[in-house]
């Protein structure tokens, strides 16, 4: 991709649609779907879960394990960011330069499975595998596709130099053992495979100046990232991914930061529309994110909690403010004996 594309956070100041704030957006900060929440539960331990503030969350590993929701607003939360983000990468599933007729791909914390059933399409040479710690994926998909239900800080039951690639993809939220995780990733890979990261910054930015520290939406991320870094799970910044990877081992390590915008205010089509959605998105987002966060690690009132939630969204809807987050994306390969 060239560096001139908009969608990279190395190329300058995102232009501002001034036609955008003339228009009514059309959207509310009232939408009742914010808490949404399953009513069914499988009798099976493995679909365990706990209803708690309106929202269903895994027990399986431990309630806090994942402190993201389990239930479907989740998983239409999680379908919609997929999407953002292939647009933001211009359709492609993955930065790596993977071979072209790979033979085994994990991808851990599948989630719904939406990116490991797509890999499975485009790759039809490939036995895909998804794992998650939730069996939320569907049963209906590819035939060289699989899901398992997982937890990758525990031992690997893989073998040496299984995968061709091992993707891995805003999971930093159930992480607290990066080296073993990574070593594990490193052993399992193919020598001359791949091992991709990403994940989503938890800090707003603005070209502008617009995005000022007292706003709901940027004290509500502030609040996530403090919960988050308390039980020692920090949100990624630039570097953190491909550090990891080369003290993993990896070689020919590379890292890319995309600029996902809150809103439809750039001027950019493909930038406009992902900040739409991005919208749409944070209205069951920021409750994903941040409810069982704050009540759980910083105690905050569930109550209080709903409230911070609601003022950020509202903020959220600011035209007058241009924000944007990053996605970090790295990736490295495994030496082989050329090396």
């Amino acid at each position: 991709m060239s560096t001139s594309t908009p969608h990279l956070a190395s190329s300058g100041a995102i232009e501002i649609d001034s036609d955008f704030h003339q228009q009514d957006s059309g959207l509310s900060s009232d939408d009742s779907s914010l808490y949404l929440s399953s009513t069914q539960s499988l009798a099976s331990s493995i679909h365990q879960h706990i209803f708690e503030n309106g929202r269903r969350y895994h027990t399986y590993y431990g309630p806090d394990k994942n402190l993201l929701p389990t239930d479907e607003a989740e998983q239409d939360r999680l379908d919609l960011h997929n999407e953002i983000i292939l647009r933001l990468r211009d359709g492609r599933l993955c930065d790596a330069p993977i071979a072209t007729n790979p033979h085994r791909i994990l991808d851990i914390g599948t989630g719904t499975g939406i990116w490991a059933i797509d890999m499975a399409d485009k790759y039809p040479s490939a036995e895909v595998l998804g794992i998650d710690i939730s069996p939320i994926q569907p049963s209906w998909v590819p035939p060289n596709c699989r899901f398992e239900m997982d937890d990758v800080e525990l031992e690997w039951t893989h073998q040496a130099g299984t995968f061709d690639l091992i993707h891995a993809r805003n999971i930093a939220p159930s992480i607290s053992n990066w080296p073993k995780v990574m070593a594990e990733m490193y052993r399992c890979t193919k020598p001359g495979g791949w091992v991709e990261l990403s994940e989503f910054g938890a800090e707003l930015f603005s070209d502008d100046g617009t995005v000022k520290p007292d706003s709901p939406l940027n004290v509500a991320v502030q609040l996530t990232k403090k919960a988050m870094a308390a039980i020692d799970r920090p949100f990624p910044v630039a570097g953190t991914l491909k550090k990891r990877l080369e003290d993993a081992g990896f070689v020919d390590v590379h890292e890319r930061i995309y600029r996902q915008p809150i809103g439809p205010w750039p001027k950019d089509p493909v930038l406009k529309h992902t900040g739409a959605m991005a919208l749409v998105m944070l209205e069951t987002g920021i409750e994903a994110y941040s409810l069982a966060a704050w009540t759980r690690i910083l105690k905050m009132d569930p109550e209080d909690s709903k409230g911070k939630i609601k003022a950020s969204l509202k903020a959220a809807l600011d035209k007058r403010v241009h924000s944007y987050n990053h996605f970090y994306v790295a990736y490295g390969r495994r030496p082989d004996e050329q090396d």
